[in-house]
């Protein structure tokens, strides 16, 4: 290699290599050392110095960096300077060599981060995936199995805000499934279910049941998809030793028989809160379920027509008739939500301005101002105040007055098909899917004949549907 201007050839020293200054020009300055010839020092015109390697392969010039004299030692540079020649005196490109090692250096690095995302991929707890189930399931159920699916998943700990509290701390239980979840998912399998659901069962068997059919359900979703596959027991939940802590499914039987509806009705229509009151009455009369009645809107309520528009978790939404006692009652509710409040109320014995211009009536039917989705959440205190108060079994739910309403109407004679269709139950034979299409007004013939008959035997005279504009509650 011939000797340019921006090279020079001197004894390589460490004080002689800190003296270096950098190029006045733009191009980087280059000082060979003399044992050995192939090493040089360097220094760009930012005044960086590195170790460089210079020599000739088959008669072309070739440069390979060593690296920064602040890495490298002077020994240590001229010691790799002397290999990195005996490659070339072989044959072998040092740059190539170079290439071969940092290549293989990454490839290392991205298997051992690859490694290390596995191995949290594989450690990571199963609410990861829960969570990723959720999401993508989101879409296809209803409000009902999507709360279903965050109660058994609850963290817990939260204060309880209503009821009587039932921890020794005042919060929140944990939900059935939570302790699983934790686990990462390779490691929820049958022995461990069978443990989990074992002591499950024996503190809250309901609970339980419904957190083991939702842990089959996320764990076949898994065994479907490419990134858990290959984490998940499919037979978790199949083991037999497992379905045998299985809580045995009873159907509940809490109804209202013919000779509790006076009673019954006698204490919720002496409900103070008119919007409860009316609430589990038209639950009883419609036969819909608690978070239908619950969900209703004003929009959902046709009074002109007669119809009602319910949220169906099966169909996503059905109509059924607006019969005459259920119009009254929610025309009277109408009336209470239209109604704006007065100008002054009293808060802690202060007169205290309401704000009229920010007023607006409720979307919801049965409204709650202090609940914080605006409408009610919570009927059962009511419901088991009325029951005490009736002398009626205190087991009786919200979901047994819908178990009600199917009862009571075989008393009318009702075709089972009419029941069904108005509580939103699927037909369970061919004729019914196929070859009954009931109009509105049937139904109506039906349903306004079971609800004369309950009515009839609370001891509540029916009325005819009240005219639009004129509230008119039927009254014994």
């Amino acid at each position: 290699m011939g000797k340019r201007a921006d090279t020079e050839r001197r004894k390589l020293t460490i004080q002689r290599i800190k003296s270096m200054e950098p190029p006045t020009g733009k191009q980087a300055r280059y000082v060979y050392d003399e044992d050995p010839r192939c090493l040089c020092i360097r220094i760009t015109p930012a005044g960086a110095k590195s170790f460089v390697f210079a020599a000739k392969l088959n008669t072309i010039p070739i440069r390979v960096t060593i690296g920064s004299v602040d890495a490298w030692l002077l020994d240590a540079a001229r010691e790799e300077a002397r290999r990195l020649q005996v490659m070339v005196d072989q044959g072998i490109d040092p740059r190539q060599e170079k290439a071969d090692r940092i290549a293989a250096a990454e490839a290392k690095k991205a298997a051992a981060v690859a490694a290390k995302l596995e191995a949290e991929r594989m450690s990571a707890p199963a609410l990861d995936a829960w969570s990723a189930y959720i999401e993508a399931r989101r879409g296809k159920w209803g409000g009902l199995m999507l709360r279903d699916h965050e109660r058994v998943s609850a963290e817990g700990g939260k204060p309880i805000t209503r009821g009587r509290k039932t921890t020794d701390d005042g919060t929140t239980q944990a939900g059935a499934l939570r302790p699983l979840l934790a686990l990462p998912l390779r490691e929820i399998d049958a022995d461990r279910v069978q443990a989990w659901l074992a002591g499950e069962a024996a503190k809250r068997p309901t609970h339980a049941a419904l957190a083991f059919r939702l842990l089959r359900g996320f764990l076949n979703w898994c065994a479907e998809q490419p990134v858990f596959a290959d984490q998940v027991q499919t037979g978790a939940c199949a083991a037999k030793a497992v379905r045998e802590e299985l809580p045995k499914r009873q159907a509940k039987d809490d109804c209202l028989q013919r000779e509790m509806l006076r009673p019954w009705f006698e204490q919720v229509r002496a409900i103070s809160n008119p919007v409860h009151s009316a609430y589990l009455q038209v639950a009883l009369l419609t036969g819909a379920r608690r978070e239908e009645v619950a969900g209703l809107r004003w929009e959902d309520v046709d009074f002109q027509w007669k119809a009602l528009t319910i949220g169906d978790k099966l169909e996503g939404e059905r109509t059924i008739p607006l019969t005459p006692y259920v119009a009254g009652l929610l025309l009277e509710l109408k009336r209470i939500n239209d109604t704006p409040p007065p100008e002054w109320r009293v808060l802690h014995g202060k007169r205290i301005k309401n704000d009229l211009d920010a007023w607006e009536p409720s979307p919801w039917v049965f409204a709650s101002p202090t609940a914080e989705s605006g409408r009610l959440q919570e009927p059962r205190i009511a419901h088991k105040r009325a029951l005490a108060a009736a002398g009626l079994p205190s087991d009786m739910t919200i979901h047994g007055l819908r178990r009600s309403f199917g009862t009571l109407s075989e008393w009318c004679q009702v075709p089972t098909g009419v029941v069904a269709q108005i509580m939103g139950h699927k037909p369970s034979a061919t004729a019914e899917k196929h070859y009954r299409i009931r109009p509105l007004d049937l139904l109506r013939m039906w349903h306004e004949r079971i609800e004369n008959w309950i009515l009839t035997e609370a001891g509540i005279k029916p009325r005819p549907a009240p005219e639009i504009g004129k509230p008119a509650l039927a009254v014994a």
